[in-house]
């Protein structure tokens, strides 16, 4: 496992070696784009406010403080369940050139390869660190399609030292999930065998 520190914009160079597992803290622009912005975007075809190319997005809804004159100040950062996006992100992906995907829980085959095609990482913030991550939200520098509500709009974010976010999905379309799924499922069938040894008596 290693550590990287990644500044926006992001180039294929920057994370071609980055692996599944590996740790990633992020600097520069961070933009929460979750299950409203994936959806005007691929199926209603509308133009992205705010430019994420060679970018990070993340799948959050998080909780903002209106300051009043168009300022607005980061409270809360949690990340929402990647998975919901997965019919959305390998298109998301193609069109909008964004480089990093962060959000909770592991994502599918369409996502995977949208990461190997287009060179983009997956990355899953520990959850439970929704104020921890506020604290490392600079400024909130621009909100776009408030319309939708707080937990659905997008805002961009300049971030400082963001993270720990671990890789889940790589440059190679590797998938940590997928691959810790086999190991688990054979410690299991092997639980499984012991358990059933011990408990033969049982009629």
């Amino acid at each position: 496992m290693k550590t990287y520190h990644l500044t926006t914009p992001i180039s294929d160079d920057d994370i071609k070696d980055i692996r599944v597992g590996d740790l990633v803290y992020l600097n520069g622009s961070m933009t929460c784009a979750r299950d409203m912005v994936h959806r005007r975007f691929v199926e209603q075809h509308r133009p992205l406010p705010i430019d994420i190319a060679n970018k990070a997005i993340m799948h959050a809804g998080p909780i903002v403080k209106d300051e009043g004159n168009g300022k607005y100040k980061m409270v809360a950062i949690g990340t929402s369940t990647s998975m919901r996006m997965e019919k959305f992100e390998e298109e998301f992906i193609k069109q909008s050139h964004v480089k990093l995907i962060i959000g909770k829980g592991g994502m599918g085959p369409g996502t995977e390869r949208a990461c190997k095609k287009y060179k983009a990482l997956h990355l899953i913030y520990p959850a439970g660190n929704a104020v921890y991550g506020g604290l490392h939200v600079n400024e909130i520098v621009d909100a776009k399609w408030t319309d939708l509500g707080m937990p659905e709009a997008m805002w961009s974010c300049d971030v400082s030292d963001f993270g720990p976010l671990i890789v889940s999905i790589d440059t190679n379309g590797d998938n940590l999930f997928t691959k810790n799924k086999v190991i688990f499922n054979e410690r299991k069938e092997a639980e499984i065998k012991k358990i059933q040894k011990q408990v033969k008596f049982i009629q």
